[in-house]
């Protein structure tokens, strides 16, 4: 087992993570920037190396810097967190030269899950539905409108290389296909430095349904079960829970089957998630697989009682999972609220400042995952996510309800906050009822 790792993140999930290691008895190390001087992550650690200036290109997406860190300190291992350098290729061959662990897949399965095109191809070889679409790089608008003919509007344009909804525009007529294409190309290699796109069917009013799955290096590969990820906004998710109403027993040992196939099949290492469209039919397509630990991981932890963390760390550190399917099993509900620093009434403008008092909401099967602290001061460099509440009860109904009163409970001063809106959305009879798509948080703000 690893003796020191460094996590290479901030805000909750570096808090997560140091939490895990505690409880493994592994020492820990915290890098920030100067933004998050007095941030708690900085704290909790048994050691913290700042690493630059706010800007994240300067600190926290700075592979020297954080490699830096890691040879003062001596770690023997690198945990990413999620975002920043945690799908980064390059990052991972960087530690393997510099002889530090990555806490993740290798390089060579990350890049060619990272590859759209390619992880479509992989998938089509193991028997893994995919979305209708090209299945190599659109040429130009040209090749676009024919393949666009092909499968029948609406289409959706993505980027190759790309992730969080960036890079990804939807086109309903013909005449629309030049100006997405040049869009689309633009902000993807603005986000990724990579404007390679391809083409998918658009499934409309689908659901987001993805798996999280967790492989070691023995050839060992289990699923814990599904999220329910449809409650989005912009292509950004709001809401998670798990197990998703939509799937019978049947769909999902048959879903959980083909993520695990699908990890097989690109030599994936380490925890991950393979992300699906459920149509209206049941017909379901593999969209992508996230090569890290995801912003929703808790709602599994609570249906499932199994660390995801703690199985990141010993996977890397080279253990076997020491547990096989039949040994996971559900257990009642979970739902997760994203709580951003933004205000709902102005067009969700994030919200920075000192938070004056502070309020965390608690009973049993209460959770809520945060990096906040009275009198801490929110930075405007990075994402508006200030912590998740997790609700777990042995229904969904009773998780609904916990949840309602928890968001009750949850009181930041001094920054606006998306609860009420969160509490909104749970209030409304097509989120109760659970039937839940990719477009009804917008439907829902239009009514």
């Amino acid at each position: 087992m690893f003796e020191k790792i460094l996590i290479a993140n901030r805000g909750e999930i570096a808090v997560r993570v140091i939490r895990a290691c505690r409880e493994m008895g592994i020492e820990t190390v915290a890098v920030y920037s100067t933004a998050d001087a007095d941030a708690l992550h900085t704290q909790l650690a048994d050691e913290a190396v700042c690493i630059g200036p706010p800007a994240p290109g300067e600190s926290y997406l700075n592979p020297y810097n954080i490699l830096s860190a890691a040879s003062i300190t001596g770690v023997d291992a690198i945990h990413p967190g999620y975002g920043f350098l945690s799908e980064n290729s390059k990052f991972v061959r960087m530690c393997q030269k510099s002889n530090v662990a990555f806490i993740g897949p290798d390089a060579d399965a990350m890049e060619k899950m990272g590859d759209k095109l390619m992880a479509r191809k992989i998938m089509n070889e193991a028997n893994v539905p995919v979305i209708p679409g090209s299945m190599d790089a659109l040429k130009d608008v040209k090749d676009a409108k024919k393949i666009a003919k092909k499968v029948g509007y609406p289409v959706m344009i993505k980027a190759a290389h790309g992730g969080g909804g960036r890079g990804i525009r939807k086109v309903e007529r013909e005449e629309d296909i030049a100006a997405a294409f040049d869009a689309a190309g633009k902000e993807a290699m603005g986000a990724f430095g990579d404007g390679t796109l391809y083409m998918e069917k658009c499934i409309s009013d689908a659901r987001h349904i993805e798996v999280q799955i967790i492989c070691d290096n023995f050839g060992n590969a289990i699923h814990l079960f599904e999220r329910e990820c449809s409650l989005q906004r912009r292509n950004q998710k709001v809401m998670e829970e798990a197990p998703s109403v939509a799937l019978n027993d049947k769909q999902r040992a048959e879903m959980g089957a083909a993520a695990v196939r699908a990890a097989q099949a690109s030599g994936y290492k380490n925890a991950g998630t393979i992300e699906f469209l459920l149509d209206h039919d049941g017909s379901y397509y593999f969209m992508e697989l996230n090569a890290r630990v995801q912003v929703e991981h808790p709602v599994t932890e609570m249906v499932t009682d199994i660390d995801i963390v703690r199985q990141q760390i010993r996977v890397a550190a080279g253990q076997k999972l020491g547990m096989a399917q039949k040994d996971v099993r559900l257990n009642g509900h979970a739902i997760e609220c994203r709580i951003n620093a933004e205000d709902p009434a102005r067009n969700f403008m994030p919200s920075v400042g000192r938070v004056s008092v502070l309020h965390f909401p608690g009973g049993p099967g209460i959770r809520f995952d945060t990096a906040m602290y009275a009198d801490y001061k929110i930075p405007s460099n990075y994402d508006s996510m200030i912590g998740k509440l997790i609700a777990h009860a042995p229904t969904r109904e009773m998780a609904m309800a916990k949840m309602r009163a928890a968001l009750t409970e949850l009181v930041v001063d001094g920054v606006d906050t998306n609860a009420d809106f969160q509490l909104m959305l749970l209030s409304d009879p097509d989120v109760i009822a659970g039937e839940l798509d990719t477009g009804l948080v917008a439907r829902i703000m239009d009514r």
